[in-house]
């Protein structure tokens, strides 16, 4: 079996994207059983030196539909998402998993090989899209994945791993 670029980012893309749907949905819910104010979550961080959740929820989408975009223009430079209500981040979740089911298979494998530059300042690294998605944006997409679940997490969402995981593909 041949594992596509496709298959190697959006089909992890998606999985998590939908997961994180539903894991803002419980924390959703969590805190308005709780009477807790969900500003107070979007501020939220794990340690004092960390980007908050908003952040965290905003580089799902960035290092997600955001990296196909950035490979389709030839750059991808940190994310500039304005502030936002939790509620604003969870349609800013959905809106990204309806574009990344919009995408098909042939559109993103058209893009390998292609060539993009991460700038950071003055600095400008230049990528593969392949590199770029296997050992820049994957892995940025599943940490801030995990830091959001983590903050709903300390602050008493009752979630698990499968929670996180959602659907998984499964079969022979």
């Amino acid at each position: 079996m041949t594992v596509s670029l496709y298959d190697l980012s959006v089909g992890s893309y998606i999985q998590i994207v939908e997961a994180a749907s539903g894991v803002l949905k419980s924390g959703a819910e969590h805190f308005a059983n709780e009477g807790v104010d969900l500003s107070e979550i979007v501020s939220s961080k794990l340690a004092p030196d960390m980007l908050d959740f908003h952040f965290q929820v905003v580089c799902i989408t960035h290092h997600s539909i955001g990296a196909i975009n950035g490979i389709k223009a030839g750059e991808f430079t940190p994310p500039n998402y304005p502030p936002s209500s939790y509620e604003e981040l969870q349609k800013l979740n959905d809106e990204t998993l309806s574009a990344l089911k919009a995408l098909t298979a042939d559109e993103v494998n058209e893009l390998g090989g292609a060539k993009l530059t991460f700038k950071l300042g003055d600095m400008a690294i230049p990528f593969t899209a392949e590199n770029f998605l296997l050992s820049f944006s994957l892995p940025n997409f599943y940490f801030h994945a995990t830091t959001a679940y983590d903050i709903l997490r300390v602050k008493g969402v009752p979630l698990g791993k499968r929670d996180f995981l959602g659907a998984m593909k499964v079969g022979n």
